[in-house]
């Protein structure tokens, strides 16, 4: 990918802000492939990492604050990923009985069903996005990125 080429300048860009235009440009391009792959179940990217955490929850029903943390992408509009994830039928919301402020939410049994089946295409379209590294050099882009 060539920066300059994308963003058409002619001039030569620092090598810093160079890096941080490139940083944005691949994280656009990924971005862009998750949220087409979704695209077909009418999920958004956010909606499903909210799926993904309660499933992590191994059926237990997680908060609002514990999904907030967990977030990839951290937002304030929680409550409304997982009104639209309740309208769907993929998940449940009910009030604690020990404490009536705490909200709970679970993965429902279709929930569950509609991850297992995006688990293979998103696989896939990992792969694809990645197809061009080795392991080798995805274990050194990791150490790099770890870094931030």
């Amino acid at each position: 990918m060539n920066v300059e080429k994308i963003i058409k300048t002619n001039s030569e860009i620092p090598l810093k802000k160079r890096t941080i235009i490139h940083l944005a440009l691949v994280s656009n391009k990924i971005n862009e492939a998750v949220t087409n792959a979704l695209k077909p179940f009418e999920i958004s990217t956010q909606q499903f990492n909210v799926l993904r955490i309660l499933r992590g929850q191994q059926e237990k029903p997680a908060n609002l604050s514990t999904i907030n943390e967990r977030m990839v992408t951290k937002m304030s509009n929680t409550t409304r990923l997982v009104d639209k994830l309740l309208s769907k039928g993929y998940v449940n919301r009910t009030i604690c009985q020990h404490n009536r402020r705490k909200v709970e939410i679970q993965i429902t049994k279709e929930g569950l069903t509609l991850l297992n089946r995006l688990d293979g295409i998103l696989y896939e379209t990992e792969e694809r996005v990645l197809r061009r590294f080795k392991e080798t050099e995805l274990i050194e882009l990791n150490r790099l990125l770890d870094k931030f």
